[in-house]
This record gives structure tokens, sequence and C-alpha cells, in this order.
């Protein structure tokens, strides 16, 4: 009894002590008492995301300004009329007490757990195969800005497109490129796709530079961009592909005649069998964009980008969406100098060599008109907006957060970075991986916006 006794008492002693230590270690540093297996046991029997979300976001939301009453999460603020209150709405979120190497860790650990859950392909939603009886094929086309000397590159993604997908479902192609398709390239890819192929020609007043761009202001801002080290800032292409990525490709007269579109890449891989009808899923399931990695960007090269839409927000209030993804589009605790230099917009962006849209987002009056007042900004030329930052901004601005989808499921990669499901369907990638750089993590802000996403649609796979 005696023996049993201090055995007691030593068991007593031990959760004692592990508690105060525990305790201790709480009030010194609450961050390194965050364990993230809470919320893994707590998915076993709840929601497979939910509650890792939330319990990510609280963690977010404790470490914002003492005297702040903004959550990290901005939302649109209305007056009470019903009306989008701009000037509340667009204002920066307060500046994060968090360590930007401590967010980091977060960040890493939210994904990794995310992306170690086994998926397949996305459930309680539709899907159509091309076998179903009532399976009717999508308005859609594969499209590729490309040159003649990038054949090879451009084959080599289309053999695994064909391969994982399009070998059932046919979908055509369309290349766009301001010079002529030489007859190579036409023979080159007729050996690699039995598809529908449209080979057509930007002209030169929709590609070339607009003659009002400022010589002298578009050389002080290339030099601008030199120094930063930003790159492509010389090569006008550049610019120009850009900027007709963004405003231009969805009006060409081909893609006219089509509503989606999967942009393709030279030299991009695509690793898991896809056997559903994306561009149906996409049809069906009212989603506007889909995406499979969402990156920070260079803020040198889109500066004025952010200013120059609230300019135009405040003029044109009723495109403002009352479910936009403004946290996601403001997010300042991972790279608070980055958002900083872009005066108030975190970068994050879609990484735009792939994308799966609906073009009549594009061709809609809010980002028509948008368009608009960014092409008399001159920003294209002045510094360097990239067609992705362009789109992301849209598309957070003008469309319901919850009709862009993260296509988890498709294992994509353009080096460095990757998309790579815990799936069966993959093979060739090493699976849960954002780039084989691990210093890189730091440019991944899915994250952020996970915080954007429902429960419903974090829940699909």
């Amino acid at each position: 009894m005696l023996k049993l006794t201090k055995r007691f008492q030593k068991l007593i002693f031990l959760v004692t002590f592990v508690l105060i230590i525990g305790t201790i270690s709480y009030n010194y540093n609450v961050h390194k008492s965050i364990d993230i297996e809470l919320a893994v046991d707590k998915l076993k029997n709840s929601s497979r995301y939910q509650d890792i979300r939330h319990f990510y976001q609280e963690i977010l939301n404790n470490y914002k300004s003492g005297t702040s009453s903004q959550p990290y999460n901005s939302q649109i603020v209305t007056n009470e009329d019903g009306t989008i209150n701009i000037d509340q709405s667009l204002k920066s979120l307060p500046k994060s007490k968090i360590n930007p190497k401590e967010i980091l860790r977060q960040n890493v650990e939210l994904f990794d757990q995310v992306m170690q859950q086994p998926i397949t392909e996305p459930t309680g939603l539709p899907i159509s195969r091309i076998n179903d009886p009532d399976y009717v094929k999508v308005n859609a086309a594969f499209v590729s800005l490309v040159r003649n000397s990038e054949l090879r590159g451009i084959q080599s993604t289309i053999k695994q497109i064909e391969s994982t997908f399009n070998k059932k479902y046919n979908y055509p192609y369309v290349f766009l490129n301001d010079k002529p398709f030489s007859d190579r390239f036409k023979k080159g890819i007729a050996q690699v796709t039995k598809s529908e192929v449209f080979y057509e020609l930007v002209p030169p007043e929709v590609w070339d530079k607009p003659d009002f761009i400022d010589p002298e202001k578009e050389e002080e801002g290339i030099k601008y961009l030199e120094e930063k080290g930003v790159g492509y800032s010389k090569k006008i292409s550049y610019h120009n592909m850009c900027r007709y990525y963004s405003m231009g490709f969805y009006n060409h007269p081909r893609m006219k005649q089509f509503k989606y579109y999967w942009r393709l890449e030279p030299k991009t891989n695509y690793f898991c069998d896809i056997d559903y009808d994306v561009f149906k899923f996409m049809q069906d399931n009212k989603k506007v964009y889909g995406y499979v990695l969402n990156l920070y960007d260079s803020p040198d090269s889109v500066r004025s980008l952010w200013p120059v839409t609230k300019e135009f927000l405040k003029k044109n209030p009723q495109y403002l969406n009352k479910n936009a993804a403004l946290g996601w589009l403001k997010e300042n605790q991972l790279n608070p100098e980055q958002t900083k230099i872009a005066n108030g917009y975190s970068t994050c962006h879609f990484w735009s060599n792939f994308e799966i849209g609906d073009m009549d987002f594009y061709r809609s009056e809010a980002y028509t008109k948008w368009m608009e007042h960014l092409e008399a900004n001159g920003g294209f030329y002045y510094e360097r907006w990239g067609d992705a930052p362009v789109h992301s901004m849209g598309l957070a601005l003008f469309a319901d957060k919850e009709q862009i989808h993260w296509f988890r499921d498709i294992g994509y990669e353009h080096m460095p970075y990757a998309n790579c499901p815990m799936s069966e369907k993959c093979v060739g990638c090493k699976k849960g991986q954002f780039s084989r750089f691990k210093n890189l993590n730091n440019q991944n802000c899915q994250p952020a916006w996970l915080l954007e996403m429902s429960d419903e649609w974090l829940n699909v796979y």
C-alpha cells in the first residue's frame, strides 16, 4: 500500500511538473505551445479541415494590433443603408505583432497538414465523365501564347495533357502568336494531339505597346526594376505578353467563340490522371476561376497596382463584390515588407501559367472598365504588372470568392513550384511538396487563401 501511495505521489508530481512547465512555456511564448495535432485529432470526428483552419485563424487574430478590433480576415464594411463603405473596406490591415518567422512556421505546418490529407476527386459536387449517359461537352478550349522556338517545350506539355486528360475529352487547342506559326511548329503539334487545333495571329494593334506610353517615364521605370532585380524588366515583349494576357486574349476573334479556357505553358509538368471533365465541373458548380498555385509576387513590379485600383473602386464602388477576398489581398503577416512596398497589396496571386477560367468574367463590365483604367495608367510598361496579379486582383474584387476553386487534385509543376496531391492518381512528383527548395516556403500564399475558403469548399476534397 505504501509503495502504491509513493507511486501515486510520484505520478501526481510528474503531472504537476509537466503542467507547470507547459504553463511557463505558454506564457513565455504562446507560439511554441501551439500543437497542430490537436486540430488534426478533431478532424477525425468532424470536418477534415475546418478545425485546423479555425485554429490557425484564431492564432492570427490573437496577434493583431493591440488597439485594433479589425480581424485578420478583413471583410466588406457596409454603411447603415447597406451600401459598401469603400474607404473602410479597402483600409490596410493593422500591423501584425507576430514575428514573420513564426508565421512562416505556422504557414508551413498548416499547409503540410492540409496537403497530407489523402484525396481523389472533388466530392459531394456534380462531376461529369465522358461515359455518362447525359454528358454534354462544354464550350471550352486550351490556349497558349507561344513562340515557334518553344515547340519542344509545348510538345512536352501537350503530351502530358493528352495522357492525363484530353485523350478522353478531345477539347481543341488555340495557339496565339504575334508572329505567323511556322510549318515546322504546326507539324510538331500534329504529332502530339489528334484534337482540333487553331493557329492564330495576334495583330500588332493589340499586341504592341500603346503610343501614349511616355518613353522617359518608361525608361525610368525599367531602370528602377533592374536595380531591384526584377526579371524581364527590359524585355518589352514580356511586358506586351503580360498586358495581352491581362486584357486581350479573351477578346481575340477565335477565343470569342469559347466560354472556358485552360491555359498551357511550355515546359510544365502534369502528374495526375483526371477522369472527370474539369470544364464541366467549372460550369456545373458556377466557378469562374480555377488554380493550383498561390504565390507572392515581386512587390517592386506592382508598386502602384493597388493604389490605382483603389482609385477605380472609389469611383465605382458598385463593382466591388460583397463576398470579395479582401483579407487575402491585404494580408500582411508573412511578408510585411513586401506589402509595404506594394502599398498595401499583399502581392498574393494565383500563378497564371496554370489557370482554368470563365472568359465571360473578363468580358464583364466590371473587369472591362477596370482594364480601361489600368491601361490608361500605363503600369504594364512603367512598372511590370503581370497578368497573374492582375487576374488575381480582379477576381478577388469582382467575383464571389466562392467561385474561385483550388484544383487540389491536379498535379502540376512549373519550376520551382508544384502542386502534388496525396492521391493514388498521381505519379512522378513528391506528394505534398510546395517546392524542391525549402527556402521558397515563404512564397506560398495558399495558407492565407485557406482563411477565405468556406468549410463547404474546404471539404470538397
